[in-house]
């Protein structure tokens, strides 16, 4: 009887240990992973704004509803010292009470006031004050929480694109001539051979392909389809990302990093980053403002704005962001 309960304790003492390695493997997979991914953060470009909220135009913190809201900036500088202009203006947000991620674009050419310029388009605010003033004025005019951003040069995207293998895009018959511009100017300016597109349909874009089919404006609805564009991209993205094996995480983060300017810390960036992963976040879910119920594009002098209701489109940022408005069709 003895020995019975002695060979079962041992038993027992034998399986605890092996539990115990396991959970010790698991850590140091876990602290491995976390030391690595911190390690290439390093790499990013940390710039500090301020936070206060005078300065960045927050007048409602939600009412504590669980929704980070992060400005996304993308520009599109030709050479060394030009001003930037944010030409891709998206609001990326982390949903914790309904576990989604939203992306909103806001057009570039809304007529909007800015903090000691007047009212102008939207985009000339990150030219005016670089990305503090630029989520000032998004958060004063759609009375947002904004309190940080992410810049990335479109020219650069690229590299990102690149190194999940490409993204595959649906190109319409109108966009193959425009497209093929934008690959031509981008190669003149990297002095490399344009790589052009044949044929409309589907293709599979590299990375320069893809950044020249985000820039397209001259076709189609103008900005509005380049917005959808820019978000088919990410999507895309998005998607590839999802399933790209582990083993090109390095290559990914060496590609993009650098490339991205922020004011989110590292360890902020390792907590959003935890979250979507561990919430099993399979979709990122799109929309455009201002729409097109609530805007309409005039000449004021001799430019041309798109005006809006800026009440209604607080309104609808708000239902998307904050409630489950449903999101735009980007096919």
């Amino acid at each position: 009887m003895g020995s019975r309960r002695e060979k079962t304790n041992k038993k027992k003492m034998i399986k605890k240990r092996r539990f115990k390695r396991v959970l010790i493997l698991i850590g140091i997979a876990v602290l491995a992973s976390f030391a690595y991914v911190n390690a290439h953060l390093n790499n990013i470009k940390t710039v500090s704004i301020s936070k206060k909220n005078e300065d960045l135009g927050i007048k409602d913190e939600e009412d504590g509803r669980e929704v980070i809201n992060i400005a996304l900036f993308g520009g599109d500088s030709r050479k060394e010292g030009d001003v930037v202009h944010s030409d891709a203006i998206m609001v990326l947000s982390i949903d914790k009470a309904h576990k989604k991620v939203k992306l909103s674009s806001i057009m570039r050419d809304t007529y909007v006031d800015i903090h000691k310029h007047g009212k102008t388009k939207l985009n000339h605010a990150y030219a005016y004050g670089g990305p503090e003033l630029a989520i000032r004025t998004i958060n004063e005019n759609f009375n947002l929480n904004i309190r940080d951003y992410a810049f990335v040069d479109f020219y650069s995207f690229e590299k990102l694109v690149d190194a999940v293998g490409g993204v595959d895009v649906d190109i319409k018959d109108m966009e193959v001539k425009e497209i093929n511009r934008c690959i031509k100017e981008i190669a003149e300016l990297k002095k490399t051979k344009p790589i052009l597109i044949k044929n409309s349909g589907m293709n599979h874009l590299n990375g320069e392909q893809a950044v020249a089919y985000s820039r397209i404006r001259k076709v189609g609805g103008g900005d509005f389809e380049r917005t959808e564009r820019q978000r088919r991209v990410i999507n895309e993205l998005f998607e590839k990302g999802k399933n790209v094996d582990i083993t090109k995480y390095p290559k990914i983060l060496d590609s993009i990093l650098p490339y991205v300017e922020t004011s989110l810390s590292k360890t902020e960036i390792m907590k959003l980053g935890t979250y979507v992963l561990t919430n099993n976040i399979q979709s990122i879910e799109q929309n455009r403002f201002p729409t097109d119920e609530h805007s309409e594009g005039q000449f004021i002098g001799d430019i041309w704005y798109l005006v809006t209701d800026l009440d209604e489109t607080e309104k609808e940022i708000h239902d998307f962001i904050y409630e489950n408005m449903e999101e735009s069709n980007i096919n």
